[in-house]
């Protein structure tokens, strides 16, 4: 019989795999879906199969893509359910690469399906290469990324079994014993998710993907609310977090778009850090700048400004999407000057970067530069 915890895991690892085929297995479905699961036989396909689909899914449009999810999930079998219905052996469709026999419009009327291998392929592709179906299939993977963020202790204390003598509290009992300590009352450091704070250039070279680091930004406030700040860089400096909290991207990317006055344009990040570094933001966090280095201003102005940042801030990564490419090197001016106060030099072209440098963001190290070039 399978331990609680392994259960656990298949069901969430389940539920996960149905969000990224588009059903609303969100956690409260989840939970019942656990609830349902202890109340039968977890061995029996048919008793999985039909708990899961009475609690995941949220309605008719639902049914056709669990049934794929499950045959896929659970080994390519299903048991027989109590009405007819189709079985089919893949996890979800996904946009595959453009046809030109194909007429237009094709393609979205007629979903084929993919597999794994063609999926994983879809996540290394540098997405300024990418048709309109596919960056709108990686942009709904990254709405669903969520990952943990790297935790940081807090002035604030919470009561422990191991740590510090918590005086106030020992004291406290011992007055309602009648002055007899009977035990001594510990405390430690609450921790705390640390504060990132995102910079995405949306200046001409950036244009390819400006869009898609925006909607990786608005995962890491859908994530932390209150422990991310987002700003964008051009000729100024915008805060868009409050337009990122969102629900949804699309919603969010409008927003941004309403409020961002520079789109497209040059680039002046040695003044916008500046600007940034009279705010009280980047103190203490994990700061994030996501540009290719072409700077339009002083170069200088831009490494005196990366020196500074670089002492106030835990940790500053720097993301150029062009570093995906393994002829890559940093010939600009402006990477010249903010290399050498930089902390991890990470790609930015594709869904396995992001996921790589979501990694970074939750204190793993993710995979390795030669290993998310090599994919790519």
């Amino acid at each position: 019989m399978p331990d609680a915890g392994s259960v656990a895991g298949v069901a969430a690892g389940f539920a996960r795999t149905l969000r990224a085929a588009g059903v609303a297995a969100d956690h409260h479905r989840e939970q019942s879906f656990l609830r349902a699961l202890a109340h039968l036989d977890v061995t029996s396909e048919r008793d999985v199969y039909w708990a899961g689909r009475v609690t995941l899914c949220a309605g008719p449009d639902d049914l056709p893509r669990y049934d794929r999810c499950f045959a896929a999930f659970f080994g390519g079998r299903r048991p027989p359910p109590a009405r007819a219905a189709m079985t089919v052996t893949v996890t979800r469709t996904v946009a595959l690469p453009y046809d030109p026999r194909e007429p237009e419009g094709a393609g979205e009327q007629s979903a084929l399906p993919a597999t794994a291998s063609e999926v994983e392929v879809l996540r290394n592709r540098d997405v300024a290469h990418l048709t309109e179906a596919e960056r709108r299939e990686i942009h709904r993977l990254l709405a669903l990324l969520r990952d943990e963020r790297e935790r940081r202790s807090s002035r604030r204390f919470r009561p422990s079994h191991r740590g510090d003598l918590d005086g106030r509290r020992t004291v406290r009992e011992a007055v309602r014993r009648g002055g007899d300590v009977a035990r001594l009352r510990l405390r430690a450091h609450r921790d705390r998710p640390r504060r990132v704070v995102v910079v995405v250039d949306v200046s001409g070279s950036m244009a390819p993907y400006a869009d898609t680091l925006l909607r990786f930004a608005h995962a890491l406030v859908r994530t932390e609310p209150g422990a991310t700040e987002v700003f964008s860089a051009g000729t100024r400096l915008t805060r868009i977090t409050a337009e990122l909290r969102h629900r949804d991207p699309d919603v969010a990317m409008g927003a941004c778009s309403a409020v961002i006055p520079d789109w497209s344009g040059g680039t002046r990040l040695g003044e916008e850090l500046k600007a940034l570094l009279r705010l009280p933001h980047p103190r203490g966090a994990t700061v994030v700048i996501a540009s290719d280095g072409w700077e339009r201003g002083s170069a200088d102005l831009l490494g005196a400004q990366m020196a500074r940042l670089s002492r106030i801030a835990h940790r500053v990564i720097w993301v150029n999407p062009h570093k995906g490419d393994p002829a890559y090197r940093p010939l600009t001016a402006g990477m010249r000057a903010a290399l050498p106060y930089v902390t991890d030099f990470v790609a930015g072209h594709s869904l396995a970067a992001y996921e790589n440098l979501a990694a970074l963001l939750a204190g793993r190290s993710g995979r390795t530069e030669r290993e998310v070039a090599a994919d790519a």
